[in-house]
């Protein structure tokens, strides 16, 4: 079953690259945040909003969205050189990407089983590797110092204004987009495993066994219950989101800050949150997997009382 995805994981992680496309913004959100440059904003600070490179119609392709392309192309590219000529006994790039393969498989079935992994492998291995090699590119020196910007003669530096480069997670558009993508695709697997009915009896039915005046009761307040699990359910997408944008921004905020705080000592400050950022960068995708797996688990588990009859 691991030999299968091996082979076939190098094709689904291609999905990477719509998932950078995703990451669009609109021409009004490239021009506000090249206005707040232009009003004054201190040079130092990174964006909350990423910076148009090329205008195509309505929309800017970001300095984000460049680094999410040169992931997702990389990582295929990789992936198609490991898998290109598969043998018995693997070595160089096919080992590395057997063995990372098989523990994401490995780590998975532990956790949801394996029935469910085998329907669902595909989408959590491709989404933490593309995270984990997207947060790790953020952290490659030249990403969010090289640019267009200007020389200040008083402080003998050069203060980048437009970066070609930004940390593609910490761009909310970016996260944004996976988290969305991961909404509608665990609505189809709650479906397909539950169906229609099943699905609503999950959310809004009452669990136990009860009779009488209690079931009354209970079916009452369990239906009540699951309009507060609805809400829960819809901003699932917001805090996946968000944690990851969050924790990506305020690490290269962090390392900014770091570097600018001793001019002289630019170097040798952010070395300590340099490698503090590498293990985050893991963390974070690891993160992401795991919630989005064990969101999909609680869905597709059946309570007794609730197995779907076919």
């Amino acid at each position: 079953m691991v030999c299968r995805y091996f082979r076939l994981l190098p094709l689904l992680l291609s999905a990477v690259a719509l998932l950078a496309f995703s990451g669009v913004a609109p021409a009004s959100v490239a021009a506000d945040s090249a206005h707040g440059n232009a009003a004054g904003k201190n040079e130092e600070t990174l964006s909350l909003k990423p910076e148009p490179l090329l205008q195509i119609g309505k929309f800017a392709v970001t300095n984000s969205m460049l680094v999410t392309w040169i992931v997702a192309v990389g990582i295929v590219i990789f992936a198609q050189v490991a898998t290109r000529n598969v043998r018995p006994v693997p070595s160089g790039a096919q080992n590395f990407w057997e063995w990372l393969v098989e523990s994401l498989y490995n780590f998975l079935e532990s956790i949801i089983g394996s029935e469910l992994v085998r329907k669902t492998f595909w989408f959590f291995a491709t989404i933490f590797i593309f995270i984990l090699f997207v947060n790790w590119f953020g952290l490659i020196p030249g990403v969010g110092t090289i640019g267009w910007g200007h020389y200040d003669a008083a402080t003998n530096r050069f203060h980048v204004e437009q970066p070609l480069f930004r940390g593609g997670n910490a761009d909310l558009n970016m996260t944004s987009a996976m988290s969305l993508i991961f909404f509608a695709l665990w609505i189809i697997w709650a479906i397909q495993a539950n169906g229609v009915g099943g699905f609503l009896l999950h959310i809004f039915g009452p669990k136990g066994e009860t009779s009488g005046i209690l079931k009354v009761v209970m079916v009452v307040i369990f239906f009540m219950v699951g309009w507060l699990e609805v809400v829960s359910i819809l901003f699932r997408p917001i805090s996946l989101s968000f944690r990851l944008f969050g924790n990506v921004y305020a690490g290269e905020s962090i390392l900014g800050a770091m570097s600018n705080m001793v001019p002289m000592l630019s170097w040798l400050i952010p070395i300590p949150f340099y490698f503090m950022e590498v293990l985050v960068g893991l963390v974070q995708a690891l993160v992401f997997m795991l919630l989005t797996a064990v969101f999909t688990l609680l869905i597709a588990k059946h309570e007794p009382g609730h197995e779907r009859h076919s």
